[in-house]
């Protein structure tokens, strides 16, 4: 599903973000990416979602090297991912409704697919009783869980997460681990940035270690569905 073929992200002023990087996930798969800050965590999703572009090396996505994808293509692309964020950034002028309907919208679904397709989502994520409630009226943990369902409510192929939990407590940090779990359950691929060792332990799952813009270790395989 994943594959990064010797890839490398120097930025401007010669700082390497990311070195020689060689790496597979497979479809269905759930893993971890860990290590310090600056370790090259976020700029490994960022490469995925084509907010920046490797220095050298290959990145494919189901086959295809997306380092050569045209500008124009990238938006077709990035319909096939979900990205959740550590601060949610929800518009907190639009309700919940409105706020998980953001990629439909663009998508140019209809008003009825779009119904469908949200309060589906939301019913996932265990909130669909607050669908016209504002973000404002939601505790940390349920803006994240809308948050997910955003990213989900197009049905994506890969799920990204930049420190998903980095503003929640434990107990609710256990629970947005549970939603990617379910999430791989059904065949999504989901890939996760965190530097909660504690919580990831707990999950029994891959974990990818990065240190100074390499892969230190590899825990394997974990959970994937070919």
């Amino acid at each position: 599903m994943i594959q990064f073929d010797n890839l490398s992200k120097r930025y401007a002023g010669g700082f390497e973000a990311l070195k020689a990087i060689n790496l597979n996930v497979n479809a269905g798969e759930l893993a971890f990416l860990t290590g310090h800050s600056g370790a090259g965590k976020s700029t490994l999703l960022k490469l995925l979602m084509l907010l920046e572009r490797p220095s050298s090396g290959t990145l494919l996505i189901n086959g295809k090297n997306i380092n050569r994808l045209a500008d124009n293509k990238i938006p077709a692309y990035r319909r096939q991912l979900g990205v959740v964020f550590q601060d949610h950034q929800l518009l907190m002028d639009r309700s919940v409704f409105d706020n998980v309907a953001l990629p439909l919208q663009v998508a140019g679904q209809s008003r009825k697919e779009i119904g469908r397709r949200v309060r589906a989502a939301l019913d996932g994520v265990g909130l669909l009783s607050k669908e016209r409630h504002s973000p404002r009226m939601l505790s940390g943990g349920e803006q994240q869980r809308v948050g997910i369902a955003r990213a989900v409510v197009h049905k994506p192929r890969i799920l990204l997460a930049d420190e998903p939990t980095g503003n929640l407590d434990p107990g609710l940090s256990a629970e947005i681990m549970a939603l990617f779990r379910r999430f791989q359950d059904v065949g999504v691929t989901v890939l996760i940035a965190s530097h909660d060792i504690d919580l990831i332990n707990q999950m029994n799952c891959r974990i990818i270690r990065l240190e100074q813009g390499m892969v230190a270790d590899d825990g394997g395989a974990c959970g994937s569905v070919i």
